[in-house]
């Protein structure tokens, strides 16, 4: 018994330090293949998505996340998932790349 708890030892390490640093990057390529084969992943609504929702999304960091909010704060709801083109650092190629993780939902 005590041998095999050994030989589990570097796996238990192993799935803390993940859990410590985050496994976002590695799951992130996944999500991407997924939502561009199937659609299987769940779309958030840019207009209202929270800063750490935003920052779960590969290809958006900190900065960008942050520039989506302000960008929603100061100019109003996101009328269309290609309005991400108004945000600073957003351009045609980040959009192809981001289109499949957001959605837009209609206010009245």
């Amino acid at each position: 018994m005590e041998r095999i708890k050994r030989g589990l030892r570097p796996f238990v390490l192993l799935g803390l330090l993940f859990s410590l640093l985050g496994a976002g990057p590695l799951l992130g390529a996944d999500a991407t293949a997924d939502a561009r084969t199937n659609g299987s992943v769940a779309k958030l609504d840019l207009n209202s998505a929270s800063f750490d929702e935003l920052i779960g999304v590969p290809g958006i960091g900190k900065a960008t996340a942050g520039r989506i909010i302000t960008f929603r704060e100061e100019n109003g709801p996101f009328l269309r998932v290609e309005d991400l083109l108004k945000v600073k650092g957003i351009g045609e190629k980040s959009l192809e790349k981001l289109r499949p993780f957001f959605k837009v939902s209609r206010r009245r």
